[in-house]
């Protein structure tokens, strides 16, 4: 197959929803012709070979940082983004267009296969439907939501990575639409682990850790405010990832006290990431909203339990007392129980890690991409049939 993905993010670039596409796109290319449209940061090439992909870079305006996107940028990627697509498809004509986002990639895919008459599969990613801690977020907003519709009406497949992504397509925009799940999935990890003394922990403490970006909608102020209570477990959490609240959270420890305890280290290297999950001894996540939670899959990949909230995709993976803890919404007493737990019964601590690593096999990226293939081959015999 000829697959073109239209993806506003794309590595370097974005977070969770641009990783995917990216691992979702090198395993196609191992066996398909794979090109991606995105948008170009700073210091990008217009046009690259990565991987066996061949990924074309939009320019917009205003994208100064490759972990969050301005609205503007976004905007110019609306507008500019079907202008380099009808150059490409011209020059190089698809069979199917994989769109990622329904806003703002959703116009860009949606225009480009009704101008070439090319099959469009929408995959929708959780937040760019419903993200509760922004006030933009499009399920608040009865245009946004009408766009969104129009949009999933069109496209010839709907593909939600959880049940908690469809369950929200139905409830906010259109509940006839007949979404397809697809669980994500992510690459085999690295080996290795990384030693204590080498940040600043030692080896009897009880070492949390959460990667991602540092967010509202992570609310890692919760996290940063719990630490300081469970001194009696000797606890301490590292913050990987960067993003806007990081002086803002390290004001909040230093006045709580709890600058021991809370060490940011940034973001970080891919294999320098797992090496810091073989480390720690759990994840935990205090984030308003997961379309999916990759993270916890490369947690559960590393052998650690996760402990979370019980809202969002990843209740389709994680199972309450068994992979780690699943917490009722911002039950901050219960969620600090818990993580007490993980101290106090450090050998069932070890053993829900265990059940991790046999669980997580279902979900690394050759089953994603499995599935997208078969459900690409059905869109594309349809539309010529």
């Amino acid at each position: 197959m000829r697959i073109l993905f239209a993806n506003f993010e794309y590595p370097p670039l974005g977070g969770g929803g641009g990783v995917i596409n990216a691992l979702l796109a090198e395993e196609l290319a191992t066996r398909h012709e794979v090109s991606v449209l995105t948008s170009q940061g700073p210091g990008q090439e217009r046009e690259s070979i990565e991987n066996g992909v061949r990924v074309l870079r939009v320019p917009v305006l205003f994208r100064r940082k490759q972990a969050a996107a301005s609205m503007i940028s976004m905007l110019s990627y609306v507008i500019g983004g079907p202008g380099a697509g009808k150059r490409f498809l011209h020059e190089h004509p698809q069979e199917i267009i994989n769109t990622h986002f329904a806003l703002p990639s959703g116009p860009v895919g949606d225009k480009l296969a009704r101008a070439f008459n090319i099959p469009n599969v929408l995959s929708v990613h959780g937040g760019d439907l419903y993200d509760p801690s922004k006030a933009t977020s499009p399920h608040r907003h009865p245009p946004l939501r009408h766009w969104i519709r129009r949009l999933a009406r069109r496209a010839d497949r709907v593909v939600g990575q959880s049940r908690n992504t469809l369950q929200n397509l139905a409830e906010f925009y259109d509940d006839s639409i007949p979404g397809v799940r697809i669980p994500l999935g992510i690459r085999r990890p690295p080996g290795g682990v990384a030693k204590r003394a080498d940040y600043g922990c030692q080896e009897d403490e009880l070492l949390f850790i959460i990667v991602g970006r540092v967010v509202a909608r992570k609310a890692i102020d919760q996290l940063i405010e719990m630490m300081p209570k469970l001194s009696d477990v000797k606890a301490r959490l590292l913050v990987v990832g960067g993003g806007p609240l990081i002086p803002e959270l390290k004001k909040q420890a230093q006045e709580l006290g709890a600058t021991d305890s809370v060490r940011f280290l940034g973001r970080v290297a891919e294999d320098e990431k797992f090496h810091l999950l073989r480390m720690s001894d759990a994840f935990i996540s205090t984030s308003q909203h997961e379309g999916f939670g990759l993270v916890y899959l490369e947690a559960m990949a590393c052998g650690i339990p996760v402990v979370c909230y019980d809202y969002g995709g990843q209740t389709d993976f994680l199972t309450d007392g068994e992979t780690g803890y699943l917490v009722p919404l911002n039950d901050r007493e219960a969620f600090l129980d818990r993580c007490r737990a993980l101290g106090e019964q450090r050998d069932a601590c070890r053993a829900m890690g265990a059940t991790n690593l046999e669980r997580v096999e279902e979900y690394f990226i050759e089953n994603c991409a499995a599935q997208y293939e078969s459900l690409f081959e059905e869109v594309i015999q349809c539309k010529r049939s």
